[in-house]
């Protein structure tokens, strides 16, 4: 478990983190959330002992970091995949890292396995793909068979096989009880691993909810529709005419709202029109954390609209 109590940061007169509290429960893939900028990384070294906060307090499994005996064996984490001396084999800086924590040199072989690298165990640090290092990373973390794990963006660089893997892996870990803390800015992956979310926003908690309720809570919601091709523009004119906004849906159909799939049902049987799907559907959790996270955002490009006439043909 990792709690934080009125935890704050400050550099100078700026404010990294502010007040900020929340409970990391065991049993649960737990996603932290934020924009660039939120305080997340910070949160983060903070709950390591990386940095000390400037009031409040942050412990894992009941204790500060600074204070556990072995920590390896409490606490995993992956904040930095790149900290390793490029000299040292990938074997070598596992077997560093467990003589420190007075961990049996079998569970080195044990993680390379696990992480897919035993083929490369006597390869240099240096020589590693960006996605061979995140999963060097990710075994490190693993290596004492913690409580806790803490990882900060652990997709970066893993192809889509790998991606499903850490997936998998996360959710075993949380299965057999573990406590387990992913930062993630791919919004589609945190929706698929995550059971629980905590989002922040200029140091300061926005949510601390379950991840389903999370979305139901704030989706705008709407009807996914799909018409014949010949035709989609009249029954997008007949939509729009009775107050709906119609936009491309990111399977191809079109995203209503502003009416129900029953109204839309009426209008287009009213009208003749012959239509292929009417599904009711939640926003998407990249768009609802969007959303709430827009007016906390300190870094914003230009808005770039992306709809085409083909799109709804």
């Amino acid at each position: 478990m990792i709690e934080a109590r009125e935890l704050t940061k400050r550099y100078g007169d700026r404010t990294a983190v502010d007040r900020l509290s929340f409970t990391v429960r065991p049993g649960l893939v737990t996603g932290f959330l934020g924009p660039n900028g939120a305080g997340k990384s910070t949160t983060m070294r903070m709950v390591l002992g990386l940095d000390a906060p400037s009031s409040g307090t942050v412990t894992v499994a009941g204790q500060r970091y600074d204070r556990l005996g072995a920590p390896l064996r409490v606490v995993g984490s992956l904040l930095d995949a790149k900290s390793v001396h490029g000299g040292r084999t990938v074997r070598r800086h596992l077997l560093g890292l467990a003589r420190s924590n007075a961990i049996p040199r079998r569970r080195v072989d044990e993680v390379l396995e696990l992480v897919g690298l035993a083929d490369v165990a006597d390869q240099r640090a240096k020589g590693l793909s960006l996605g061979m290092g995140q999963r060097l990373g990710i075994a490190a973390a693993l290596l004492g068979d913690p409580e806790v794990l803490i990882l900060d963006e652990p997709v970066n660089g893993l192809d889509t096989e790998g991606i499903r893997w850490i997936r998998d892996l996360l959710k075993s870990q949380a299965a057999q009880g573990r406590t387990v803390f992913l930062s993630s800015h791919l919004m589609s992956e945190m929706e698929l691993t995550a059971d629980h979310l905590i989002v922040i926003g200029r140091g300061r908690l926005l949510a601390d909810t379950d991840m389903r309720d999370f979305i139901r809570t704030n989706s705008q919601g709407g009807t996914r529709v799909r018409t014949p091709d010949d035709e989609a523009q009249r029954m997008r004119a007949l939509l729009e005419s009775r107050g709906a906004r119609v936009a491309l849906d990111a399977t191809g159909g079109w995203r209503v709202t502003g009416l129900g799939p029953s109204e839309v049902g009426e209008l287009a049987r009213e009208h003749r029109l012959a239509v292929h799907e009417l599904t009711p559907v939640l926003s998407s959790l990249e768009e609802v954390y969007t959303q709430m996270t827009r007016s906390s955002v300190e870094f914003r490009g230009a808005e770039t609209p992306y709809e085409t006439e083909e799109a709804f043909r």
